[in-house]
C-alpha cells in the first residue's frame, strides 16, 4: 500500500463556519466547495479535511443525521506555545489552555464553531 495523503472527513452543522475556522486559524485553504461541502488542504502535506453538512445525501444513510461525538483531530506543530498564543490573539475559542501531559507532550484545544 502506498498512501499518498490522509483525509479526515467531519460531519458538521455549518460547513461555512467550520471552513472559516480551518482557513482563518489553522492555515487551510478551500480546494473545492459546494452546497454542504468543503474540501480543505494545506501546501505543507498535512492531512486534508473534508467538511460535510449533517444530513447530506453523500453520507451513508445510517450516519446521515448523527452528530459526531468524541472526535478529536490533533495537529502536531513546531512551536505549540507560539501557536496557542496566536490562536488566543485571533479570538479562537480555547477550551483547554496549553498544558503538558504526564508523558511529556504539550497540548491545547480549540473546537470548530459547530463542535458539539
Amino acid at each position: 500500500m502506498n498512501i499518498t495523503t490522509t483525509t479526515v472527513s467531519l460531519t458538521v452543522d455549518d460547513v461555512e463556519a467550520s471552513s472559516g475556522f480551518f482557513t482563518t486559524h489553522l492555515g487551510f485553504r478551500e480546494a473545492l466547495a459546494d452546497e454542504g461541502f468543503a474540501s480543505l488542504t494545506r501546501d505543507d502535506a498535512a492531512a486534508d479535511v473534508v467538511l460535510l453538512r449533517r444530513g447530506s445525501e453523500v453520507l451513508p444513510e445510517n450516519l446521515r443525521h448523527q452528530r459526531p461525538a468524541g472526535v478529536i483531530v490533533a495537529f502536531t506543530v513546531t512551536d505549540i506555545a507560539a501557536e496557542s498564543d496566536r490562536l488566543v490573539r485571533e479570538g479562537a475559542n480555547i477550551t483547554m489552555e496549553l498544558r503538558q501531559e504526564p508523558w511529556g507532550r504539550s497540548c491545547c484545544s480549540s473546537p470548530t464553531p459547530t463542535a458539539s
